[in-house]
């Protein structure tokens, strides 16, 4: 990027953008993704594309039906400047071929209707005045009444200085018009362009349901020249898509030859055509409660070879779609969410990575940022009203110093605040070790799910052994008191299904414990979303008031005791006769 801005305009190889590479110098005049993408394909620079030919490489063949194309700029405050701002309008107009910075209307991807919006940085830098802020608020509006996903493609989107103060209240009104959008649950998808800076970028274009960058491209609120680094020398680094998904701020980036592809699966995601139905009800679930020492349980929700979150989600989702990041500090890895379809119907997934930190070798905890992360996607679920399906496979959350100086306490508390009040079917899955509110924080559902072998437990058997024994070494020992594995879970009414693993554990064969979990989720996701909404809330609210209840507990133990002293007494009975 910096060789790019500065380089010396006296460099023959690179004054013909048309012939030359400005990047590499590679020839460009062969090249059929240069043509069509405006991509070199030596090293993958994204040029600058103008707004109908954006739209072009994006929408079905002839699909795009413009709207509003009248609406132009006028000089509402009499902007004075050493050039006319109505001719400065007149030759971009002439040059580009549009009437404004941002192109408007309808089309189809993939047979999908939606509304484009499409800036044009050629267009005084793709700049917002009142007619841009005016057509998008238009766009969006047409968009909410025809019950339209919306997508923006925003290359520029600065302040146009010419219209002033008015040029800043364009930020406002595009906000609300999205905000209306986004009341009727329908899909907003952004796709960020080198540049997307200033007002467009922090207004309405950063409150889509995903965001998308392509490669390379300088992201922020700044403008280019005011990205500074301490010692007041510009790094064009800093503000990157590569640099934003690091943080968390991004979902993705695609190259613009993917891009389509990836806007096409996401609407067909968001669309909802497909839910369960279910033709045979034999072959229920039954599993015998497993009664595995815990300890060895333990070993084995424990084992390298287990299968994690991430391998669960490539055999049982189809068309999956990964979200990164929280929006606000960064992508935890400890955490993976997205969008998929099991058994046809779009679901969103959250997993807890088991996966170590290649500094330290200690597993992954999760971080506040990776709890908000987890928020993002329950909220999309609630926007779309999807099922969520959460994978828990954790130790626990990041205890540290800087874990609580960001909100630890607080982002685990809304994160199960934020499930619990989910008016969508929600199943949670045990795969591996469930350790302490890292691992309940997304346990509140209607259908606890827990693998024959995983454990579940508000304490490592580690750490009880020290608490109670002053002694690591006994784990074993404290492993059997915490009550931790899947059987003690099922009957204390934490767990409702079991499912069974193959022998020697699910490392042993990751392809067929796959199989039997997208069996359970299948089946129990129907059986839940059957229900209806105040009954699911209803009955989930009641499952998880009961656990632990005393009264309760109380009495299915006294029964429990009473059975095995009618037992015993009736054996003694008959031992007596025979004498």
């Amino acid at each position: 990027m910096s060789r790019l801005l500065n380089r010396d305009e006296s460099d023959t190889t690179v004054q013909d953008e048309n012939k030359y590479c400005l990047m590499c110098s590679s020839d460009l005049n062969k090249s059929d993704v240069y043509k069509r993408y405006k991509i070199c394909d030596t090293c993958g620079f994204h040029y600058s594309m103008s707004a109908r030919d954006r739209v072009n490489s994006i929408v079905d063949f002839e699909s795009f039906k413009e709207i509003n194309r009248n609406l132009v700029s006028v000089d509402p405050i009499s902007f004075t400047s050493s050039a006319s701002y109505k001719e400065t309008l007149y030759k971009d107009q002439k040059r580009t071929g549009i009437t404004e910075a941002v192109l408007t209307g309808t089309c189809s991807i993939d047979g999908i209707i939606c509304m484009i919006i499409s800036f044009d940085f050629g267009f005084m830098g793709g700049s917002m005045g009142c007619a841009v802020g005016q057509k998008i608020s238009l766009a969006v509006g047409t968009a909410e009444k025809k019950k339209l996903p919306l997508l923006a493609i925003i290359s520029g989107g600065g302040s146009r200085i010419q219209e002033g103060v008015l040029s800043l209240m364009q930020m406002a009104k595009t906000t609300i018009a999205v905000n209306k959008h986004n009341s009727k649950r329908l899909p907003f998808i952004s796709i960020f362009s080198n540049p997307s800076t200033g007002q467009a970028f922090a207004s309405f274009a950063n409150l889509a349901d995903i965001t998308i960058a392509e490669p390379g491209a300088v992201l922020g609120y700044n403008p280019i020249g005011i990205t500074q680094t301490k010692d007041d020398s510009p790094n064009f680094d800093h503000q990157t898509s590569e640099s934003h998904l690091e943080h968390g701020l991004i979902d993705a980036i695609a190259s613009r030859t993917e891009i389509r592809e990836v806007v096409s699966v996401i609407l067909d995601l968001l669309r909802k055509e497909f839910t369960l139905n279910r033709t045979n009800r034999s072959g229920e679930i039954s599993v015998n409660n497993p009664k595995n020492v815990a300890w060895h349980s333990v070993q084995l929700a424990r084992h390298t070879s287990r299968p994690t979150s991430l391998d669960y989600m490539a055999r049982i989702l189809d068309n999956f779609v990964e979200m990164h990041g929280d929006k606000h500090y960064s992508d935890d890895p400890a955490i993976s969410c997205g969008i998929g379809q099991l058994g046809g119907q779009t679901v969103v997934i959250i997993g807890q990575n088991r996966s170590k930190d290649p500094v330290s070798g200690e597993v992954l905890r999760i971080l506040p940022e990776g709890f908000r992360k987890c928020q993002r996607a329950i909220k999309i679920a609630e926007k779309f009203n999807l099922p969520i399906i959460s994978l828990i496979d954790t130790p626990g959350a990041n205890i540290s110093l800087e874990a609580e100086n960001r909100g630890l306490a607080h982002s685990i508390a809304t994160t199960m605040s934020l499930l619990a009040d989910q008016k969508a079917p929600t199943i949670a899955v045990v795969i591996g070790e469930g350790g302490s509110g890292g691992a309940l924080s997304l346990g509140i559902a209607d259908r606890v799910i827990m693998m024959e072998n995983a454990i579940f437990s508000a304490i490592s058997p580690e750490e009880a052994a020290n608490l109670i024994y002053r002694d690591k070494n006994r784990a074993n020992e404290a492993a059997e008191s915490l009550k931790l594995t899947a059987s003690d879970c099922k009957a204390l009414g934490i767990v409702d299904v079991i499912v069974s693993e193959p022998d020697g554990g699910a490392h042993a064969d990751h392809h067929e414990s796959s199989r039997l979990l997208k069996r359970a989720l299948l089946q129990q996701l129907f059986e839940v979303q059957n229900n209806s909404t105040r009954k699911r809330l209803r009955e989930r609210y009641k499952k998880f008031e009961n656990i632990g209840e005393y009264s309760s507990y109380f009495r299915s133990t006294v029964t429990r005791e009473l059975n095995l002293l009618q037992h015993s007494i009736t054996d003694r009975i008959k031992g007596i006769r025979r004498t």
